[in-house]
């Protein structure tokens, strides 16, 4: 097992797969470590998008015995993260794990040519409001570790309608959170409206943007494709 040091060496390694990059997080401080054994890699960062995530990718044979090593000096509360299946021939390799959940990582570089009233807000007064009504298993909340921004669609009273946010976005990987629309609003484009927009400032700035959402959400789905995504199922396991 060797660390690796780099943002750009622990992209070079993982074959530039976009969610290991943004579990880097730009290796940034000691917020998150990078490890690779063989062909396979894994990164521990904390606090990222509420968890604490051991995002992984390789093959088996020396995936195995790297997780079982970063688990012991790592500690429990680190969640092997990474795509569905390999989670999953995880879990059935190393005992002390179980699957926790599978959902959906979407990723585009492409820039939306949708239409958009969106625009980044002047703070976040209103968003907690609208959350707690329309989305209150949200992630991001105001205020939020690692939640940089929030960008909207408003009436014209000034009444927020439909938000999104750039939140855990890493310098190679931008990521959108904490989408939400009014249920009153809704049926009126206006969440495509407003990923789109922040679709394409985190596209412009990262070169590339992700985000996650429940395997089941067909209705989101759907949107994201649209607007340019591509969709990989993906688990996260915990001991």
């Amino acid at each position: 097992m060797h660390e690796i040091a780099t943002a750009g060496e622990l992209a070079a390694r993982a074959d530039w797969d976009a969610l290991v990059v943004w579990g880097g997080q730009g290796l940034v401080g000691d917020r998150a470590r990078a490890w690779y054994a063989g062909d396979a890699v894994a990164v521990a960062v904390a606090d990222l998008s509420k968890h604490d995530r051991l995002v992984v990718r390789g093959p088996l044979a020396d995936l195995v015995p790297l997780v079982g090593s970063l688990l012991g000096e790592l500690g429990t509360g680190f969640r092997p993260f990474g795509e569905e299946a390999l989670i999953r021939e995880l879990v059935a390799r190393v005992p002390e794990l179980s699957l926790r959940a599978t959902f959906g990582w979407m990723e585009t570089a492409a820039v939306p040519s949708q239409p958009t009233t969106a625009a980044w807000l002047d703070g976040d007064d209103g968003v907690e409001a609208l959350l707690s009504e329309a989305s209150p298993e949200s992630y991001a909340w105001p205020g939020a570790s690692g939640v940089l921004r929030w960008a909207g669609v408003v009436d014209e009273a000034g009444e927020l309608l439909s938000i999104a946010a750039d939140g855990w976005s890493a310098p190679e990987v931008g990521f959108m959170a904490g989408v939400a629309t009014r249920p009153d609003a809704r049926g009126r484009g206006l969440s495509r409206e407003v990923c789109a927009f922040v679709t394409a400032e985190l596209v412009k700035r990262h070169g590339r943007t992700g985000l996650m959402v429940h395997g089941d959400n067909e209705a989101a789905i759907a949107v994201y494709r649209k607007l340019g995504y591509t969709y990989r199922a993906v688990a996260a396991a915990h001991m």
